[in-house]
This record gives C-alpha cells, structure tokens and sequence, in this order.
C-alpha cells in the first residue's frame, strides 16, 4: 500500500472496521437475554390488553407480558395451563399460545368459544384491563430443530425422534401447536425440514387462521383444509369428508425412518381415526407423536 495516498488508506480502513462492527451486531453478537415470564410452579397474572372478534365463535385475545422485556419462555411443542375461579370452583385448561418467543412484552391466543366450555366462556366475557392466571411451561413434546423433537414418554423416560419430513393431522383448535411448530421451521433457513398439514374442521367458517396458514404456503410446507359437514361451498378448493386412509396416504410423508407424524385434536379424530389407519399405513409407532 506504499503507493497509496493516506488519505484513501484511512478511507478504507474506516470502511473496514464498519463493515465489521455490522455484521458483529447483526450475525455475531450474541442476543441478550430477556426475562422469563413463565413458571412451573407460581400462577403469573396477565392483564388483557387487547380482544380480536375473528369470527361467531372465535377470539384472539392479547395479553401484556410483566415488562416490555419479557418474554413467554414457552419452548415449541409445549403449552400453557389457564386458571380461573368458577362458580367456587378452580378450572384448569391448556391452551397453545399464536405467538412465540419472537414476541417481547405479550402473548395472543386464540380461541374457540364453546357454549357449554366453561373456560372459553368465561375469557370471552373479559373486559380489558382483566386478569388471567397461568402457569407453565407444560407439555410432553418438544421440538429440537431440524426435525428433532423430544418426547416424555414417563417421568423416568425421555426419548428423541427425528426426521426429515414431518406430517401433521390436526382438528379445531388442536392447529395451535402445529402452527408454533410452522412458525419455527419457516423462519430458520437453516432448518430443512419439510412439513405437511391436514386441518379438520366441520365448516369453513369453523377453520382457524385460515389465512396465516395460507400465506405460509411454501417449498417446506403444504396445507390440505377438509371439511367434514358436507356439502362444501361450490367454490371450495380443498378436501372434504372427515379424515381418512386415502386422505392420510396422499396428503402426510410415506411412512419410514425418516418421518415422523404429530397428532393433536379431538379423540374422534385422534384415537378412533388416525391412530388405527397410521398403522395400518405402516407409520412406525414411535415416530408418532400426540400432543
């Protein structure tokens, strides 16, 4: 560089060091770590900061967080358990939160109100400025990225599986943990595992964020909607009937090592249906999982 006037050295070598303080804290540099919200053991109260009316029979419902730094501290595959007080009585529900740890300082969750559901019922009769109590992380399921996912099978026996393609069956409001597990592979370049959905629901009207799922649509994820109260609107695109053999062989991964099936709905759909013509299908055991 003997040739090179000083004044264009110093240009270069400021450009450098920029270019270099960049990619240290946008690449390099490690994120800090937020505060956890969650705990096992402690109810943590979250106040109601905001309610979507999606549909007839469906909330969205979003609630602050302690601080504006905290975060869920949910890990992918698990959920949260909601209390309430009810007629004298403690009520205990699970629900899988829309959101993840991407999100600082709230949590969203969306729900389908039933008539005779005690707990749907009573969140949907919050006011904002309400409090709910939760406790968690709970779950058997846990996803480790690239396809990995940890399972409690008893409290002494912890195993892993994995594989390449992922196939999911999920009916009503049983989406939310297949949606946080979505969320989790698209967004991870690195993550090349394919996945591959079918929603159950009676009506379209019925069908959970339809339209998320829809503009996720990509190379590593396809979604098949079935409707099981027929008939379907004249402009319907997708399946109908309830969920089937040939639904499952043409719509989830071909069973081998290398797949693995998650399950999360109604038993109906679960244990009388899917379980039996998994097997049938020649899916492994162990590579099913049931949220």
């Amino acid at each position: 560089m003997d040739n090179i006037p000083g004044g264009k050295v110093a240009l270069v070598v400021c450009t450098l060091t920029v270019a270099i303080t960049t990619m240290w804290w946008c690449f390099i540099k490690p994120k800090p770590k937020r505060p956890v919200t969650l705990d096992k053991v402690n109810k943590i109260p979250l106040t109601l900061i905001e309610k979507t009316i999606i549909s007839h029979d469906t909330r969205q419902f979003r609630f602050s967080l302690p601080s504006s730094e905290h975060v869920l501290g949910l890990p992918v595959g698990g959920f949260i358990n909601v209390s309430a007080t009810l007629e004298g009585k403690l009520v205990v529900r699970p629900y899988t939160p829309i959101t993840s740890d991407d999100e600082v300082g709230y949590m969203d969750l969306m729900i389908k109100v039933y008539k005779e559901g005690k707990m749907s019922s009573y969140m949907d009769q919050l006011n904002i400025g309400d409090q709910i109590m939760v406790r968690g992380p709970s779950g058997k399921i846990r996803y480790l990225g690239q396809g990995s996912f940890e399972f409690e099978k008893s409290k002494s026996i912890t195993l892993k599986v994995s594989g390449k393609r992922v196939g999911m069956v999920a009916g009503g409001s049983g989406i939310t943990p297949m949606l946080q597990l979505i969320h989790e592979v698209l967004k991870n370049e690195n993550d090349k595992t394919e996945l591959s959905l079918i929603f159950s629901n009676k009506t379209e009207d019925d069908i959970l964020c339809r339209g998320m799922l829809e503009e996720m649509c990509c190379p590593k994820f396809a979604v098949c909607h079935t409707l099981s109260q027929k008939p379907a609107p004249p402009d319907w695109e997708y399946a109908t009937g309830r969920v089937d053999k040939e639904m499952l062989s043409t719509h989830l991964p071909a069973p081998g090592n290398d797949t693995v099936i998650l399950l999360c709905g109604p038993p109906g759909l679960v244990k009388q249906t899917c379980l039996p013509l998994l097997t049938e299908l020649g899916y492994q055991e162990e590579n099913i999982l049931v949220f």
